[in-house]
């Protein structure tokens, strides 16, 4: 079976949507800092963003590892566990970093604004999702979401990333 990261470098249409609105590039996965986990797992930067943030793969294996995610301003999370679950995130809730409340009334107003501006997202998000074999039907936003704040609030708490030369621990992304 083919690597998700295969199939989105093979599918031109899926690339571009999780490059924008996404905010999510395979060219892009080195840090700029020198990171570790606390618990000394490993820790594999693959993908990043335009602001200079990274997602990295916690520990040993594939695709199926939990997702970090460090922002440039000293900011981290766990936001999924596995490349499937954050490409749905993507995918469905492009905005996720601006959803601190992590409620539907949240993600409905700021989907509003990515509508406003990019009226195609649905159809391009369904064809994005449709060419890398990920169901979207029973991911709402607000069950994205939910699983967003799962992670990154309850799992999460065991992957705290140390900026090294300091010793001293990013923030955490989202507030509980």
């Amino acid at each position: 079976m083919k690597s998700l990261i295969t199939a989105v470098r093979e599918h031109d249409e899926a690339a571009s949507f999780l490059a924008w609105p996404g905010d999510f590039d395979l060219a892009r996965g080195d840090h700029v800092e020198d990171v570790h986990l606390a618990s000394g797992a490993a820790l594999e930067g693959f993908a990043g963003d335009g602001a200079g943030g990274t997602f990295f793969f916690c520990g040993e294996g594939g695709e199926e590892r939990p997702v970090l995610y460090a922002d440039s301003e000293g900011g981290a999370a766990l936001v999924a566990i596995g490349l499937p679950e954050l490409l749905r995130l993507l995918l469905v809730a492009p905005w996720w970093r601006d959803c601190q409340t992590f409620t539907a009334e949240e993600s409905r107003k700021l989907a509003a604004e990515y509508l406003e501006d990019m009226p195609d997202l649905v159809p391009r998000r369904d064809r994005a999702a449709a060419a890398l074999g990920l169901a979207l039907a029973l991911a709402a936003e607000g069950d994205v979401l939910a699983r967003l704040r799962e992670v990154a609030l309850g799992i999460g708490k065991d992957f705290t990333l140390i900026f090294t030369p300091e010793g001293e621990p990013y923030d955490p992304l989202f507030e509980g």
